[in-house]
């Protein structure tokens, strides 16, 4: 008699696909912390593809914050919020993340994708409309399809395309009881930033909500790193929700969301990833609020990231290298062929730089890429090793 088979042989099945396909994640491991020269896999480097946009991540304001917060008040909250998991730390956390975002009320999730996939679902849902950037992060996908709302998609930081969509979404029978236009604020594969402004005024005109994941917007945007609702000096009154993380610029971990109060209140009433998961541990909190700190008193970490971002720009397409449409210090490097954007992350490792490729089907088949990410803590003789590299690499592999 034939052995059944395992219900879960379609694991190994598609893992093996992937491999096959060289699709599958080859995680390489960083020995300490965070730092522009760092240890992967055993080889001294320098970081140029992590998000600690300004370096927090091993700030000694960050550090102490955290140890003392341990020491006070332990190392986990025991609880989810609603219940016995709201610690002052959070309270205070997420009264200094509305002041430092000039907005009414802030909440603290455990994760950016738990803000968007817990508060998406819960601004809309059957009967609705979310109108959403083709190239929105995966996060708010998710968020989007778990909210059981219509879909539609306007064209990629057109503005013009999503009036279109609006207009026609205003003829829908019957009507929409709802409509949330989501953007991200900069997009994480191009670097390129949501014309806000723009899209603003248009979604108001079109009595749509507002929402706009600035993940890769704070701590690099706006007067201090206040992010794009900053960057732009829009109104709180034409965007609804502005969500955030604390793992990119801040340096540590969470998500966050900041509006009105009532977007606040709602937020936790409704939000099934914030009741339902463990608040964040004690040392996360004040080490968060320890970042808000540095942003508010050491300017100089935002001015050198636009600096670095500037000269690394700069020097790579003087080089003739593609940039794309990269307006931030995320710097896409334009390879084309996967296969060949997979060597160059390989040379450039031997060179002396950690950066990874990005392939299909993460990007378009001919738009495969080098991700650079600029980092304030980079010295002038680091960001030039880096540059030295990529042009090495890049004429030995015939890109430039």
């Amino acid at each position: 008699m034939t052995a059944p088979r395992s219900p879960t042989d379609f694991l190994a099945a598609e893992v093996h696909e992937l491999e096959a396909a060289d699709l599958d994640w080859k995680l390489r491991v960083l020995a300490g912390p965070s730092v522009p020269a760092c240890t992967i896999d055993g080889r001294s480097v320098l970081m140029l593809c992590s998000n600690n946009y300004l370096g927090l991540s091993n700030h000694p304001k960050l550090k102490e914050a955290a140890i003392a917060a341990v020491r006070t008040h332990g190392a986990g909250s025991g609880s989810v919020r609603p219940i016995a998991g709201t610690m002052d730390l959070h309270v205070e956390l997420e009264r200094r993340l509305a002041r430092f975002k000039g907005a009414a009320a802030s909440l603290v999730y455990q994760t950016g994708f738990a803000a968007n996939a817990g508060l998406i679902p819960q601004l809309v849902g059957e009967g609705d409309l979310v109108v959403s950037d083709e190239l929105n992060h995966g996060s708010i996908i998710d968020g989007v399809r778990l909210s059981r709302a219509e879909r539609a998609v306007y064209r990629h930081a057109q503005p013009e395309d999503l009036a279109r969509v609006l207009s026609e979404a205003e003829r829908h029978v019957p009507s929409y009881r709802r409509i949330l236009v989501v953007t991200d604020g900069v997009f994480s594969m191009d670097g390129d930033i949501a014309p806000l402004d723009r899209i603003a005024p248009i979604a108001a005109a079109h009595g749509a909500m507002l929402y706009v994941d600035d993940a890769h917007g704070e701590g690099v945007l706006g007067p201090g790193g206040r992010g794009i609702v900053a960057h732009f000096r829009l109104s709180r009154d034409l965007v609804h929700v502005e969500m955030g993380t604390f793992s990119k610029a801040f340096g540590v971990v969470g998500g966050h969301v900041s509006g009105s109060a009532e977007l606040v209140r709602f937020a936790w009433n409704k939000s099934r990833t914030w009741l339902l998961s463990g608040s964040a541990p004690p040392a996360v909190a004040a080490a968060c609020t320890a970042a808000i700190d540095v942003l508010e008193g050491e300017p100089q970490h935002v001015e050198r990231l636009w600096t670095l971002t500037r000269r690394f720009q700069g020097a790579l397409r003087d080089r003739g290298f593609d940039l794309g449409a990269s307006a931030t210090p995320i710097v896409p490097v334009i390879v084309g062929d996967s296969a060949k954007a997979k060597r160059m992350s390989q040379r450039l490792f031997e060179l002396g730089v950690f950066a990874l490729p990005i392939v299909y089907p993460m990007v378009a088949r001919d738009r495969a890429r080098i991700r650079t990410i600029m980092n304030a803590a980079l010295s002038d003789e680091q960001l030039t090793q880096a540059i030295d590299a990529f042009t090495q690499a890049g004429r030995e592999l015939g890109i430039v």
